[in-house]
């Protein structure tokens, strides 16, 4: 409206400057310049401020997002604050303004977002938290300010009296001030993302809720997560077996399942993950399916799934017959050793190239476990050794392969020494010295190797055993591999 204002006292001006005879020229130059840049600003979105903003095609509900039951029991409670508008007024309750997802990338932040929308009866609007920063100051401001006036708009247009804004990785736009010091537009553009949230009120037209998603919320000013702004902080974290049976069952929906097809061991067997990673794993075990012209998606199309989301497709590299030997022994070692120390822990082993790895032994946790004592730790680090030390016994020297399983048992090591479950007792982790710490990890990790040194001598010639099986079938199911260790055991006997 100001535009059309503006070009019309212009092109009045000019026609009147025209009649008493000056050259109008100049002036027309710079309308023209002057329209043409707003065009490119309007254009790249650099004041519009709404270009990108995202209005989903299809309606999400609670009951199509599975492995998040006590997410979405917090989200819906606070949820009821917006559907109870006059209730929570006549109480005297302040709505709740904003609420903060948080969790690891693909667990579904996003889908809650929509669902809280259909929930409540809401218009919703999504953006990212990168669309707000821009190279021209006071960009990111004016981009705020548009987005809560867009989602107004939008609740009036489809007749509704409460909107949700969607903001992913907020993190980008709410971090701590003062952290871009050669950048203030970072700031400004925080500063009025704080301003229009006390700017949301109850007794307005429309009810205003921000939700927003991170998976940084330590990167997060102090500012944006006191009460009043994000007055929830709702945790989206990984799903247990439970959950990601729940969520197979969703994406196999409109999948042909084979009658061998078995749900809950394919849970079993995928701990650690996500919402996204049990999306993709459905969709690849479909393709391999169809790649054998099968009617149905069977169980072994699953495994190989399970495989390809984990490492990566097939490699094309061709190792040579001695690198294929030594793999091989190595993971014949892991398998092993996972196998005597975790009856019963090993889902499957493979010596078949996938991305950057030659061989994987593909373990099945029946428990999710949440803590962890010094023996369990222990033993994670004696399976991370098995590959190494099977590779000294056999072939008598170790390889470059073992470096990810050095760094593995590294890790373990340093969280034993930092929940005090090491000889250095409890410790503070930024006061106890380098060296130190050092010192102890080696310690563990030699006091590991020796214990996995005398479980594999004492079983060497199944070791060679299982490692020659390997070499010619390239993949062995974890129910092979015990059945194998069992009989060869017999037979040495």
């Amino acid at each position: 409206m100001v535009k059309e204002i503006l070009l019309g006292v212009v092109i009045a001006f000019g026609i009147f400057a025209a009649f008493l005879g000056i050259n109008v020229t100049p002036l027309l130059f710079l309308a023209g310049a002057f329209l043409l840049f707003n065009y490119v600003m309007e254009n790249k979105g650099l004041i519009a401020g709404s270009k990108n903003i995202i209005k989903p095609e299809s309606e999400i509900s609670f009951e199509d997002i599975g492995g998040q039951n006590t997410a979405i029991s917090e989200l819906k409670e606070a949820l009821d604050f917006v559907i109870n508008r006059e209730k929570i007024s006549k109480m005297g309750i302040r709505p709740i303004k904003g609420i903060l997802l948080t969790g690891p990338p693909g667990t579904g932040k996003t889908l809650l977002a929509k669902a809280a929308a259909k929930y409540t009866n809401s218009s919703f609007i999504a953006t990212s938290g990168s669309e707000f920063i821009e190279m021209y100051a006071g960009v990111g401001a004016q981009r705020v300010r548009n987005l809560f006036e867009t989602a107004k708009n939008l609740a009036r247009k489809e007749g509704k009296n409460s909107a949700i804004i969607f903001i992913d990785e907020i993190d980008i736009l709410g971090a701590k001030r003062g952290t871009n010091e050669s950048h203030h537009e970072y700031d400004q553009t925080l500063n009025q993302l704080l301003v229009e949230m006390d700017g949301i009120k109850s007794d307005g037209e429309i009810n205003i809720l921000l939700i927003a998603a991170t998976n940084r919320p330590d990167l997060l000013d102090p500012a944006l997560l006191r009460p009043g702004r994000f007055d929830r902080q709702v945790v989206v974290d990984l799903p247990d077996k439970s959950g990601r049976l729940q969520i197979l069952k969703i994406h196999t929906k409109n999948k042909p399942l084979g009658k061998d097809v078995n749900l809950e061991k394919i849970a079993e067997d995928t701990f650690g993950f996500s919402g996204a990673h049990l999306e993709s794993l459905c969709n690849e075990a479909a393709i391999l399916a169809m790649r054998d012209n099968s009617e149905a998606i069977l169980q072994k199309h699953f495994k190989e799934a399970v495989d390809k989301v984990i490492l990566g497709e097939k490699s094309d590299r061709k190792p040579t017959e001695e690198e294929i030997f030594r793999v091989s022994v190595h993971e014949s070692g892991h398998a092993i050793i996972s196998e005597t120390v975790n009856p019963g822990s090993v889902a499957t082993v493979t010596i078949v190239p996938r991305g950057r790895a030659l061989g994987f032994v593909r373990q099945t946790d029946k428990e999710d476990m949440l803590i962890y004592t010094k023996e369990q730790l222990e033993k994670d680090i004696m399976v991370a050794l098995g590959g190494t030390v099977a590779e000294l016994l056999v072939l008598g020297n170790r390889s470059t392969g073992s470096a990810n399983d050095f760094e593995q048992a590294v890790d373990i090591a340093k969280k034993m020494v930092y929940t005090g479950l090491s000889d250095l007792g409890i410790v503070s982790k930024e006061d106890v010295p380098k060296e130190k710490v050092n010192e102890e990890v080696n310690k563990i990790i030699q006091v590991q190797e020796g214990k996995v040194k005398e479980i594999l001598e004492g079983k060497l010639e199944v070791l060679k055993a299982i490692a020659d099986i390997l070499r010619k079938e390239e993949t062995i199911s974890g129910e092979k591999l015990r059945k194998l260790i069992g009989e060869k055991e017999v037979a040495i006997a």
